[in-house]
């Protein structure tokens, strides 16, 4: 295997088929996936159980037991995505079942989000298509013909406290307790259900723990995870080499496997995150459990040949801001400045 898919071409064997390598990975295991429910909510009920204890003694042990308890959520959370895409179980009804507890959980109403979802696997890397489950980017050309108001907008939205602490927060305690207008009678009552759900949630927990003690608990741990879910999903498409297409030139394999990144974790964190650092695979294939997509990786040179992001090497995404058609790259506020500079300088 010669070429790689983030060389600058981006090509690819002729003879490639994709969807013939993934299929058998497709498959979704009962065994695999009953033991990912009882390795995650067992410690993670374990854990709110060790909460009210530690809290009667000293808010020192309570905290880094929430804190612990956020990261646990993180891969709930996956479970309840794999759910949404139908690919955790083989029955669809047990995909719902479990994706329904699963989004009460992680405070998210299961049909609208995975209409939603779709939305966003759908147009994925498509610059004409932004808007809809993604992290805003405007163009540079947006940027600068946008006016005053809108521009400060786009720096407090971007701004890392804003788009990895508030965001998170806005989007799983407010947001999503709405109902996107274009949704349909599924999509809305899936809200208005899991709004009650969540409530019935909090409502038990505080007969245990004191609403106050609860509410300060919950919101550590949900600090920990929209954190680190937000940072996980910023990163799988804010990335150096990432693809952008207008309509006439998206393509959904390059989108997949050059606008996703392969983030590159420590196997603790790989754990925690179900394997989503292999974005590049779930975008090509979301029918692949999350359980699955290691083992999928390592099937093929082409989709071992994607360049990984690092951990280390993500902090990067961090100065990423606007996307550059000229360069066809993500720039920072930064490169305004030397613009600017340039069309000031005499020629």
């Amino acid at each position: 295997m010669e070429e790689s898919v983030n060389s600058e071409n981006g090509s690819l064997p002729a003879d490639w088929d994709w969807k013939a390598i993934v299929l058998k990975y497709q498959q979704p295991s009962l065994g695999r996936a009953v033991w990912q429910l009882v390795n995650t909510l067992g410690p993670l009920a374990l854990l709110w159980v060790l909460m009210y204890f530690a809290v009667q003694k000293s808010w020192w042990l309570a905290i880094p037991l929430a804190a612990l308890a956020g990261a646990f959520l993180v891969r709930v959370f996956i479970i309840f995505h794999d759910c949404g895409h139908g690919s955790f179980f083989k029955s669809s009804k047990a995909n719902d079942i479990w994706g329904f507890i699963t989004g009460m959980l992680t405070f998210t109403p299961y049909f609208h989000w995975r209409w939603e979802h779709s939305v966003h696997h759908a147009t994925s890397g498509h610059l004409d298509k932004r808007g809809v489950g993604d992290v805003r980017t405007m163009t540079v050309e947006e940027y600068l013909q946008a006016p005053r108001w809108q521009r400060f907008n786009y720096r407090l939205v971007r701004n890392p406290f804003v788009l990895f602490v508030l965001a998170p927060l806005g989007l799983f305690l407010v947001k999503q307790r709405f109902t996107n207008a274009k949704a349909n009678d599924r999509e809305r009552y899936s809200v208005y259900w899991m709004n009650a759900a969540i409530f019935f949630m909090a409502a038990v927990l505080s007969s245990f723990f004191g609403i106050g003690t609860y509410l300060l608990l919950q919101l550590v741990v949900l600090i920990v995870a929209g954190t680190s879910g937000v940072w996980l999903f910023y990163v799988q498409h804010q990335f150096e080499g990432v693809y952008w297409e207008r309509s006439e030139n998206w393509d959904y394999t390059a989108a997949a496997l050059q606008g996703s990144s392969f983030y590159k974790l420590p196997r603790v964190l790989q754990w925690f995150s179900g394997n989503i650092g292999y974005h590049h695979l779930h975008h090509l294939s979301p029918r692949i459990p999350n359980y699955n997509l290691e083992r999928c990786h390592k099937s093929d040179p082409v989709f071992q040949s994607v360049k990984p992001v690092t951990l280390l090497g993500s902090l990067k995404s961090l100065t990423f801001r606007l996307w550059d058609e000229q360069r066809r790259q993500l720039v920072g506020f930064g490169y305004l400045r030397q613009l600017r500079r340039q069309q000031q300088s005499p020629t």
